[in-house]
Parts: C-alpha cells; structure tokens; sequence
C-alpha cells in the first residue's frame, strides 16, 4: 500500500507541483515553438513521453552499473547527451516512417528534443536523487506527462486566441509569453499539495 502512495504522490508531484515546464521553467523552447496546435502537441508529447522514459532508464541503468562502479560519475552529463541523442534520432526515424504528416508537422523541433534540458533534468535528477527502479520510472512518467500536459493545455488556448480579439501589439509570440505565465501562476497554486 505504501507502495502505490508512494508512486501516485510523485505521479502528482511530477505532473502538477513540479511541472517541468511551468514550475521549473524547463523545456520552454519546444512549449512554445510546438503549441500552435492540438495534434502536433499530442504528437510531441507522446514523443516526449518516450525519450524521457528511456532515458531516465538508461541513464539510470549506466549510472548504476558502469559510471559509479567504474568510478567515472564525472562523466554523467556527455554520456547522458549521448543516450537522450540516440534515442531521439531512433524517435525521429520512427516518426518519419509511421506518421510524415506529424514528422512535417514537428519540422526542427523534433530534433530539439536533444537539446531540451527537460529531458536532460529528468536523466540527472533520477541519478542525483538516487531512486529505485520503479519511483524513477514513474519520475520520469510523470515528469514527461506533465510536459505533455503544459503542451496541450497551451496548444488549446493558443487555438482559441486565434478567433480571438486581440490588440495588434499582443498577436503572435506577446500573447503566447503572457498566457504561459498566467499558466505557470496557476499550477502554482498546486504548490505545496505534496512535499517530495
């Protein structure tokens, strides 16, 4: 029982208190270049979803049993960008294979999953916290859903604002800035509900 707790207070945690995006201020490039519609922000969330989960898996596992019984834990960062690397060009191909449109769709932002420090923050994280198994990956579950959240609720406003009557000075990138910021206000009110 203190099992399942345990795994829905950092699901909670992850996705609401701690929002990669809108509490910790990571992975803003991708929120904001990717958001413009529903579809491409479910499909890259989707893709978030999967290169952070294996990479807070990989990385954990070469953590544990290369890096620190090796003595090498000063390489962590280079070895972590080459894990999260790999696996987006694995995603990219994929994605190119089973969906053009939403490989199109994503155009250079796929790619910068490599460079999203998200993905990055979560592989460290998971090492520096030293989790077991199960708790890291349900870390990195709930951390890459919280993104996928951010995304998609952005993506849904940022539909509406279209139809919407908006100063000239406010159109494009203004409004979006000031409707991220109303959002990271409102998950801040999900501060305090857990204490991890």
């Amino acid at each position: 029982m203190d099992n399942v707790v345990e795994i829905l207070l950092i699901l909670v945690s992850t996705i609401f208190v701690t929002n990669f995006v809108l509490a910790r201020f990571l992975g803003i490039c991708p929120f904001l270049g990717v958001s413009s519609r529903i579809e491409t922000s479910i499909g890259m969330g989707m893709a978030v979803i999967f290169v952070i989960t294996l990479a807070a898996l990989s990385s954990w596992l070469i953590d544990k049993f290369v890096l620190i019984p090796f003595d090498l834990v000063y390489l962590r960062t280079i070895v972590f960008i080459l894990v999260i690397a790999s696996l987006v060009q694995f995603v990219e191909m994929v994605i190119r294979k089973t969906s053009p449109a939403l490989y199109n769709a994503l155009g250079i932002f796929l790619p910068l999953i490599t460079t999203n420090c998200a993905v990055l923050a979560v592989a460290l994280l998971v090492v520096q916290k030293e989790m077991d198994l199960f708790p890291m990956l349900f870390f990195a579950v709930g951390a890459s859903t919280g993104f996928t959240v951010a995304l998609i609720l952005m993506a849904g406003i940022r539909e509406h604002t279209v139809h919407a009557r908006i100063p000239r000075v406010l159109q494009g990138t203004p409004i979006s800035l000031i409707t991220a910021g109303q959002m990271a206000l409102a998950f801040l009110g999900f501060a305090g509900l857990v204490k991890m």
